[in-house]
């Protein structure tokens, strides 16, 4: 996969203190290894629960639970976050 791909992240609400909400804290390690790789993230929220996917070219490429991501941090030492970047660029 070139560098400079679009990567859309697909993310759906999750639970979180007895509280059902679309939040972003778990993906921010995996925004920021796609943007260290070079690759530009569009964030689209969609209605399945506990989802995350990574779209590239209009094909699925990855997809985990939103759960699996740790919280914060810059998603090098993720190994979720490793999994989702590399099948970024194996994607064709």
């Amino acid at each position: 996969m070139p560098k400079l791909a679009r990567v859309t992240l697909c993310y759906g609400p999750y639970e979180s203190s007895g509280v059902v909400q679309y939040r972003t804290f778990r993906l921010q390690g995996l925004q920021a290894a796609l943007r260290a790789r070079g690759h530009q993230c569009v964030m689209e929220e969609t209605r399945a629960w506990n989802t995350v996917e990574l779209v590239v070219n209009g094909e699925l490429v990855f997809s985990c639970d939103t759960q699996q991501l740790e919280f914060g941090g810059d998603g090098k030492l993720d190994p979720v976050c490793i999994e989702a970047v590399n099948a970024v660029d194996n994607a064709y």
